[in-house]
């Protein structure tokens, strides 16, 4: 069963994963699918449609807008932005206000496990890798692959983190996580046109 705070506004056709709950003027809009045991925030806003996985944190004023696509386990910080607008713009070139039909919104994708400090914004439609972790106060506005540690604006990657979220440490080439002893290996691959790194943990296949 769901529970949802006197004060939120949860639309009838979002649907809310058992275990899920909705805190103090949090607003979740129509056909929002949340999975199992989420908490969406106070104040924290669901767009129309948005897909969150089960086990997923939602954190105080933080705005999700659609179509974002969050995975399993993903951690949204205090007042995160997931942007929908390339080309933002109140009013057309002639200058009449846009109405929802004028523009088309393009989400943010987040990969299972990922973080994202608090205030930091992802400029849609980037991609966050599963398990990265984007700093607090970041701007993203470039893809992130998995695992990676994210910092600055614009961000860039400064390192790699673990599942449990620690920095890998580089023990004669292969990454170590502090916390749990699992390795990874860092490879290269063909991004579109450009050779960029990607780690695995050690053993499973790319």
């Amino acid at each position: 069963m769901s529970f949802i705070a006197d004060g939120a506004d949860v639309s009838a056709q979002a649907t809310l994963g058992e275990g899920t709950k909705v805190w103090h003027l949090a607003q979740v809009r129509e056909d929002a699918v949340l999975g199992e045991n989420c908490i969406v925030g106070r104040g924290a806003y669901i767009g129309t449609g948005v897909q969150v996985g089960a086990n997923s944190k939602i954190q105080n004023y933080a705005l999700v807008y659609e179509p974002a696509s969050l995975g399993h386990g993903v951690f949204i910080g205090p007042a995160v932005v997931l942007t929908n607008d390339t080309y933002p713009r109140s009013v057309s070139p002639d200058g009449e206000l846009k109405s929802a039909h004028d523009w088309t919104p393009v989400g943010v994708t987040i990969g299972d496990g990922a973080s994202i400090g608090a205030r930091a914004v992802c400029v849609a439609p980037v991609t966050i890798g599963e398990w990265a972790t984007v700093a607090a106060g970041a701007v993203v506005t470039k893809d992130v692959p998995a695992y990676a540690l994210m910092v600055g604006v614009p961000a860039k990657r400064v390192g790699w983190v673990g599942k449990a979220g620690h920095p890998l440490r580089n023990e004669a080439g292969t990454w170590v996580c502090p916390a749990t002893g699992e390795k990874y290996e860092e490879t290269t691959a063909a991004v579109g046109s450009t050779a960029s790194s990607i780690l695995k943990p050690v053993g499973v296949e790319a």
